[in-house]
């Protein structure tokens, strides 16, 4: 004999129970998206102090050489930064606040002031310095 199993018709979701699972998750939402926000920004600065951390290394590491070959020290002309090989082994990086041109390099004056609208870096090679190149608030100041 064979038993047949019987299924209620009262299965499913309250109208009220979905109500409440639809709350949790806004909460749960509007709690998670400025974190993830934060973490988008901080993730912009790391990058772009990393990338500043490689040039100047290698900009330190030009004028320690030319120190130690003649005697007189001094910065690589930003036609050599430019270049493969000369003083970056690889590819300018990038500044991560650029959109349009994020790894090109221009003559800067004075740290932080930003030089047109090229994007990239700014380079000063009288003093050796080099910061983004780009007017978001807080980047020229590294």
């Amino acid at each position: 004999m064979r038993k047949f199993i019987r299924f209620s018709d009262n299965s499913g979701f309250t109208l009220i129970e979905l109500v409440i699972i639809i709350v949790v998750l806004g909460i749960i939402a509007a709690v998670a998206i400025p974190r993830y926000q934060n973490i988008s920004v901080e993730a912009k600065e790391s990058a772009c102090r990393g990338s500043l951390g490689a040039l100047r290394s290698a900009i330190s590491i030009w004028f320690a050489n030319e120190a130690a070959k003649g005697g007189t020290p001094s910065y690589p002309p930003i036609d050599s930064l430019r270049a493969l090989g000369i003083v970056m082994e690889h590819a300018i990086p990038v500044n991560p606040y650029q959109r349009t041109n994020p790894d090109s390099i221009v003559t800067g004056g004075v740290k932080g002031a930003v030089v047109g609208t090229s994007g990239g870096w700014a380079y000063n090679d009288s003093t050796g310095q080099i910061w983004p190149n780009t007017n978001i608030i807080g980047e020229n100041q590294w």
